[in-house]
């Protein structure tokens, strides 16, 4: 077993002391070890009423950064030690978010407005302004849709910031590679990870043997079409020979050329589907959004 700072004796100890001391039902509590590699706090909390956090020390915005994200209201219940002994105290975030975390610990996190479930197609006002132009909604929900992603997904995401996001929050147990070519874009894309409290993205500019060198091996890619996709496609298989890809493009003749692109790579389940939104304004007029093609495919 990996090297932990907080063993199952250590989480035992820690669950029978909030037992005792807090209004919580063990059964629905959901345990997260903020010590270990890209775990995500905010997220976690905003879907679930009890979230029993271990932490180390430092994490000086801890409770700033909560709070910045909608959580003021939530009870944060703890003690002054590393142990689980001692007198319990519970404040709501607002009143913490001028502390850090002083002592490697456990503290329960009561969330009582949590949403149970997580709605797929995030609205835009929701990111980051920046140099990114997102796709829309909808359209992002049916990308969400062909990308099937599972709690301990691997991803490489090209272009598609937003969707990163969505990824690494549907995927607290996996990893996802944004791929931005512009600082501007990246610059974009570090906001929008720090204003979800997402810490499982990792960004690099490009794609190839030396960037992906050392990196998790994506099971699915989703990449937005330009002139470098077939050489992001050669290096994506050399990867992962059984990669699975999602693309996107406003481009007919690059949607024509796909499914030929895709048999030259050995890729198969060839799947061309076209997406055609249509919105009312206020003149009561339905105006046509662009319609975008999307090509999936299984190596």
């Amino acid at each position: 077993m990996e090297d932990r700072l907080f063993s199952n004796t250590h989480i035992l100890a820690w669950l029978d002391y909030y037992a005792q001391n807090a209004p919580i039902d063990l059964e629905k509590v959901k345990i997260i070890d903020i010590t270990r590699k890209n775990k995500n706090l905010i997220p976690t909390v905003e879907s679930h009423k009890s979230t029993l956090v271990f932490t180390d020390v430092g994490h000086d915005d801890i409770f700033y950064r909560m709070w910045d994200a909608g959580l003021g209201e939530c009870e944060v219940w703890y003690n002054e030690g590393s142990d689980p002994t001692g007198q319990i105290l519970h404040k709501p975030v607002k009143h913490m978010i001028d502390r850090g975390i002083n002592a490697s610990a456990a503290m329960l996190v009561l969330n009582p407005n949590a949403r149970s479930t997580y709605k797929v197609g995030m609205e835009n006002s929701a990111f980051s302004r920046g140099s990114i132009h997102y796709v829309g909604s909808e359209i992002r929900a049916v990308i969400m849709n062909k990308l099937q992603v599972s709690q301990a997904s691997t991803l490489c995401i090209i272009s598609g910031a937003s969707i990163a996001i969505e990824s690494a929050i549907l995927a607290p147990e996996g990893t996802v590679i944004a791929v931005e070519y512009s600082l501007a874009d990246r610059v974009t894309m570090e906001e929008n990870a720090n204003k979800f409290g997402v810490h499982n993205i990792i960004t690099i500019d490009h794609v190839d043997d030396e960037t992906m060198k050392g990196l998790p091996v994506p099971e699915v890619t989703m990449l937005v079409a330009s002139a470098s996709m077939e050489q992001e496609i050669e290096c994506l298989l050399r990867l992962n020979p059984q990669m699975e890809f999602v693309i996107y493009t406003l481009d007919f003749p690059t949607a024509g050329s796909l499914p030929a692109l895709f048999d030259k790579y050995g890729i198969k389940d060839v799947e061309v589907l076209r997406i055609s939104i249509s919105k009312m304004n206020g003149k009561n007029q339905l105006v046509a959004e662009p319609a975008p093609w999307i090509i999936t495919g299984k190596a």
